[in-house]
């Protein structure tokens, strides 16, 4: 029975224990004190001290992926810059030198596109402002959005050199992007060619791969008849009458077409129209060249009721036929044969087995079409492609019966080419059918307006012409896609194959190491497919591309006099320089008459800047000191691989033969909570910086640490909430330690060989959690930091550690050897866990830190990771604790019956039963307190089955509980119960090990 006395008025004995102490607030209140940290931190210019702490360790240099400086930052760049800062952190906190260096891209049509609607609003024609003024305001403009987002940044908790960022527009910035360029030129491996580019009619300028991006769009679908015009003679009787049919989506190219593709793989037949209706435009009798594969699709879509197949057709006929263009005679127009050429890009998938060429307005046809130049003069076929659609979507005269009529608009909608065409068609009766069809179509990422494929005269690099080599082009323009890039070959095969930028590119690939390690095949296919590099862009805000060209001869000017003079104006007086009066006299010198030679106007991709600024940052030592050349990491969105990846890695292959990174990492996009992508029309954007005023920046910190971002990363109020739940734990975890170690003397220090087996056992899990930590850090598995940590101080600390050593910390005596391992432990525990954290929780660990050492200078972020010794490793220890714990499970579940039922108050008033059968747990358990570790104020241990009625739990077989009452009298300062209670006459109301803890303050003036 429980002999508990009641009624007594019990001491009030609170100010006797060692309860915690600490300022630490509970509830954090980061919007407030989060820009506190980041004053203090500038104040004592924490970069700089971290600079000059880690000047002999060895370089990490995790290179910037330059953001565009036109808006505010959004919930990407948040992930994007705060992932950068974890590696830069921990890398670090590892005892390496890590210099992070912010950048931003400032060139492009995004600026000169705002500059120009600030035109049009003001009735203000841009082609009336001087260039190098309108160049101004595109600076200025940017300028602004630099300042506005480097704050936006700094408030994320992202530490940087932020006073002295690179900036793209800057003018030694400039002057490297042109002699990189000049580099490219000097090498052989730039050209001027002409082919098709995917053009914006709203834009006016050529884009980029990773200026696209892919939208539903409706098309209208055209069935064309192609009538053979001839063949060999043995096969002509065959053929008189027949047509050649093609599917097509985009009608407005027909006036462009030159030939038609087929496949020697597939099978192909001559059918009959044998029924159908009068109004039809296919009619009974039209003998029609098709794909078997394919005639049922196709006589169905031209509303065609019947239809026989007359005779196969060989790839060898097919290859002798040439055809009439279906608009033959038009305006006097498009009378040249339309010839068939056997095409590897033919399926049989979808259409009707062919495909309409027009060289000029797709990369397959102008592949095939500069493949088959040779074969075409033979035939007497002129291979010139002709310029059939204008900057501005009109036609040109090379589009007889149609000059005038526009493709797309300058709001980027239809125009009346599909139907002008269409009807031509019709009236030719060389049109069999029309639908429309929705697809994926390109679009400008910018504009979100489609854009055309049209050829135009551009500026390339060569992907696949041997580098260096002098004489003509050594390729076609399309250029030779290697059997072995496009199987991936390994580094030992491509080092046997011509010096190339593909090979080099590829080469490069298999030296890097990718996070995640898809990413190595995607960018590997992308480069293997890739057509050679289109660098020009027709605009004025850039570094232009900074050439000259013999008018007479169009050879490139290759002087290195004349780059050095250029380079260096552009130094002095930034790209500027180009567009000033005089220019191309200053360049040329007196060696060259300026008469004589063309001076480029294009711009450079603003994809060749960026790629270039491994050359102007990371090899400037001068500026940055602390930088390595190559990176060791280059980190950005999926989105890269064909973006910043893919033309730093083009770049620098071209200018220094390798890649300008060691390792790439990759994460996803942002996405909603239901996993949907986030846009203003849905209502679910969700902004970086709402979040960071209503939580604060370590919580968004948190989300992005805890995050799969290998995938897309999901985000909405759930998340949100969860993440503040684990954030709140964490942090009364460590308010908890802060208090209990405000109690903690040097002298309390015990080595860990004299500490009781709990405190050995969570040296034991740190220096585990040391090597998983460092591991995870390494790795740049920020997912898995938290998980062991969080799992660590809620599971294995909170619940476990801390709820057993709560009594000795709070009542045992000053000299206890238990309360003082414990407090050493503790020491311990928050040395390692503010470090770990760190790199994640900057502001919090700050704060925390701050709260312990408080001193002028310190900071958590001028630590290292704490060497935690590996001889506290005790596996056997560890072992032998797990079945302690399962135990210690068992008594805990029957006990939280008996506080459900009423039966108990608290576990203190217990004193269970245990039965233990296993001879395991029984040895587990020698010498053991299990009433501490059970905190209950007693337990009765039996090796024995137990009772058929005591408390179980299946995956702990061999131990039951049986409640009890524990016996004695409540301790009015530790509430155990306990017989010895009131055992000593100076304090009856306590316990003996509270009488002596009594007896020691006192003796300390306490």
């Amino acid at each position: 029975m429980n002999d508990t006395a009641t009624g007594a008025t019990e001491k009030d004995y609170s100010a006797t224990l060692f309860l915690p102490e600490t300022d630490f607030p509970m509830r954090a209140g980061l919007p407030a004190r989060e820009p506190v940290w980041l004053q203090r931190w500038e104040d004592m210019d924490i970069y700089g001290l971290q600079r000059e702490q880690a000047k002999d360790r060895p370089l990490f240099t995790l290179h910037d992926g330059p953001p565009y400086a036109n808006g505010n930052i959004h919930i990407g760049h948040a992930l994007n810059k705060t992932l950068k800062d974890m590696v830069s952190r921990s890398m670090q906190m590892l005892g390496h030198n890590a210099a992070y260096i912010p950048g931003w891209d400032c060139h492009g049509l995004p600026i000169e596109w705002k500059i120009e609607e600030q035109y049009r609003a003001k009735g203000k024609d841009k082609n009336e402002v001087p260039v190098v003024e309108f160049r101004q305001e595109c600076r200025t403009f940017a300028e602004q959005w630099v300042d506005i987002q480097r704050e936006e940044f700094k408030r994320l908790g992202v530490l940087g050199e932020w006073d002295n960022p690179y900036l793209t527009m800057s003018f030694d910035a400039e002057a490297q992007i042109a002699r990189e360029l000049m580099k490219v030129s000097m090498s052989g491996q730039l050209y001027r060619g002409s082919k098709p580019v995917m053009w914006s009619v709203v834009e006016r300028t050529a884009l980029a791969e990773a200026e696209i991006e892919y939208q539903e769009y409706e098309s209208d679908a055209i069935w064309v008849k192609f009538p053979v015009a001839s063949a060999r003679l043995e096969d002509m009787g065959r053929f008189v009458g027949a047509s050649v049919v093609i599917w097509t989506t985009t009608p407005w190219t027909i006036p462009g077409n030159r030939a038609i593709s087929f496949s020697s793989r597939i099978g192909y037949s001559l059918y009959e129209v044998t029924e159908a209706p009068e109004e039809n435009w296919a009619k009974v009798g039209d003998k029609l060249i098709i794909a078997d594969k394919l005639a049922t699709e196709v006589f169905a879509k031209a509303k065609v009721a019947g239809f026989e197949k007359r005779t196969a057709v060989s790839a060898d006929e097919l290859a002798s036929i040439t055809c009439f263009h279906p608009l033959h005679g038009l305006a006097g127009g498009y009378m040249f044969g339309v010839p068939l050429l056997d095409g590897e890009h033919v399926t049989d998938d979808a259409g009707t087995g062919f495909v309409h060429t027009a060289p000029g307005h797709g990369l397959d046809d102008f592949g095939i079409w500069m493949e088959s130049t040779r074969l075409l003069q033979e035939h007497g076929i002129d291979p010139a492609i002709p310029y059939v659609v204008g900057d501005d979507g009109f036609y040109t005269k090379d589009a007889p019966g149609f000059e005038g009529a526009r493709v797309i608009d300058d709001n980027g909608k239809k125009g009346d080419a599909n139907q002008r065409v269409i009807t031509a068609l019709a009236e030719h009766g060389n049109i069999i059918a029309r639908g429309r069809l929705k697809h994926q179509y390109p679009h400008s990422w910018r504009s979100k307006k489609p854009v055309i494929f049209r050829n135009t005269p551009q500026w390339f690099v060569y992907m696949d012409k041997p580098i260096g080599a002098a004489g003509p082009q050594a390729t076609s323009p399309l250029g030779v896609r290697s059997t072995l890039a496009q199987q991936g070959a390994g580094e030992g095969a491509l080092s046997s194959l011509p010096d190339t930028l593909r090979n080099r590119a590829l080469r490069a690939i298999d030296q890097t190491r990718f996070y995640p390690a898809s990413g190595q095949n995607r960018l590997r296919a992308m480069i293997a497919d890739r057509p050679d590099w289109v660098l020009s862009r027709q605009r004025a805000w850039g570094v232009p591309i900074t050439v000259f060209v013999h008018k007479a001869t169009g050879e490139i000017l290759r002087d290195e006099t004349v780059n050095h003079r250029i380079a260096q104006s552009f130094e002095e007086e930034g790209a500027d320089a180009w567009y000033k009066e005089g220019a191309a006299e200053r360049y040329l010198g007196a060696e060259y008459k300026a008469d004589d030679y063309e001076m480029i106007r294009d711009v450079l991709d603003v994809w060749f800047d960026s790629g270039s600024t491994h050359s102007f940052v990371l090899r400037n030592k001068q500026k940055w000191p602390h930088l390595k050349f190559p990176a060791s990491m280059y980190l950005e969105g999926s989105d890269q691989h064909r973006g910043w990846f893919h033309s730093s890695l083009l770049e620098s292959c071209a200018t220094n033969g390798y890649a300008p990174y060691d390792s790439v990492l990759t994460h996803g996009f942002t996405m909603d909570g239901e996993g949907r992508k986030m846009s203003k029309s849905l209502g679910n954007v969700v902004a970086p910086q709402e979040i960071i005023k209503q939580y604060g920046a370590d919580i968004l910190r948190l989300w992005v640490a805890s995050s799969d971002y290998s995938e897309d990363l999901r985000l909405g109020k759930e998340i949100i909430q969860t993440t503040v739940d684990s954030y709140r734990k964490l942090r009364n975890t460590l308010r908890w330690l802060l208090g209990n170690l405000a109690h903690f003397r040097s002298e309390d220090v015990v080595d860990a060989k004299d500490m009781p087996e709990l405190e050995r056992l969570m040296l034991h899990r740190l220096a585990q959690l040391d090597a998983g930590v460092r591991a995870a850090y390494k790795e740049y598995d920020y997912r898995r930091v938290v998980t062991l940590l969080s799992n660590f101080m809620n599971i294995e600390l909170s619940a476990f550690y801390f709820d057993i050593r709560k009594d000795a910390l709070y009542c045992d005596p000053i000299s206890s050897i238990k309360r003082r391992s414990a407090l050493t432990v503790l020491d311990h525990l928050f040395n390692a866990l503010t470090a770990w954290l760190a790199p994640i929780l900057v502001f919090t660990m700050e704060e925390c830190w701050l709260e312990r050492h408080p001193g002028e200078g310190e900071s958590v972020h001028l630590r290292l990771f704490p060497e935690i010794p590996t001889t506290w490793l005790d596996d056997e220890l560890a072992g032998k604790w797990q079945l302690i714990r399962a135990v210690r499970r068992v008594v805990t579940g029957a006990l939280e019956i008996e506080r459900r039922e009423k039966r108990i108050g608290s576990s203190l008033e217990a004193a269970p039963k245990v039965f233990v059968a296993d001879a395991r747990y029984v040895v587990a358990l020698e010498g053991q307190d299990l009433a501490e570790i059970a905190i209950t104020s007693a337990v009765e241990l039996r090796q024995d089955e137990g009772p058929a009625e005591a408390f179980r739990l299946d995956d702990v077989p061999g131990i039951s509980v049986v409640p009890a009452l524990a016996q004695g009298q409540r301790c009015a300062r530790s509430w155990k119960v306990l017989p010895d209670v009131g055992s000593d006459p100076e304090y009856p109301d306590v316990s003996a090990r509270d009488a002596q803890a009594l007896r020691e303050r006192a003796a300390a003036g306490l």
